[in-house]
């Protein structure tokens, strides 16, 4: 299976929400594994209180289908409570991958 695409999101928890939004991404991982096309599902903290999404997709169908799907619609839906700000999210294309 080739891996084209991508998605990468940005959240920046409200102070006091950094380990709720970390539970949440990990109870995440579930909903992830039931999307069938998508193929890697990476959630990570890159500060004190910011986080990162990365999924990779073998087609834009897959990627739609997740941006569509009950992970994303459960996230943005707790958005107001757990989110400092808007999220960032960046459409990518997959150059290289091992």
């Amino acid at each position: 299976m080739e891996i084209t695409l991508g998605l990468l999101a940005k959240l920046e928890a409200c102070p006091g929400k950094e380990q709720e939004l970390a539970d949440f991404l990990l109870q995440g991982l579930t909903l992830a594994n039931a999307e069938p096309d998508t193929v890697h599902w990476f959630a990570f903290k890159i500060g004190p209180s910011t986080f990162c999404i990365f999924d990779t997709f073998s087609k834009e169908e897959g990627r739609n289908a997740h941006l569509t799907g009950q992970l994303v619609a459960q996230l943005m839906a707790k958005a107001p409570e757990l989110f400092h700000a808007d999220p960032s999210i960046e459409f990518l294309e997959i150059i290289a991958a091992k």
